[in-house]
């Protein structure tokens, strides 16, 4: 259950915004999860309703956006999006590739008043 130490992580990065841009209170997080970082946005917001219990951030919509994985194929050069199992380029079917996005997870913004 790693989504409970990102969650605590997510929730401190913006209370730690929140403050050093003096407001009072935060209405919305958007957060950018990866296709393959093994974060589960279900589970983080779940989290996230009761560790932001009695903070500025208690009522905040988190918006979760999910990054695609893409690949960089070894064969052919093509840079594609692969689907979650199928980690395999896109353009030639070689499964020589590299991964260039996906496993990456951050908070991109937060929204306060």
């Amino acid at each position: 259950m790693h989504e409970l130490a990102i969650t605590e992580s997510i929730l401190r990065i913006a209370l730690e915004a929140a403050k050093e841009n003096q407001a009072k209170k935060v209405l919305e997080i958007r957060i950018r999860i990866g296709a393959y970082s093994g974060v589960v946005p279900q589970y983080i917001q779940e989290y996230f309703n009761i560790v932001s219990q009695g903070s500025i951030a208690e009522k905040a919509r988190l918006s979760i956006e999910t990054i695609p994985a893409r690949v960089e194929c070894a064969a052919c050069g093509e840079i594609t999006e692969v689907q979650r199992f199928r980690i395999k380029c896109g353009a030639c079917g070689s499964t020589d590739v590299k991964l260039l996005s996906g496993r990456e997870y951050y908070v991109d913004s937060l929204e306060v008043e």
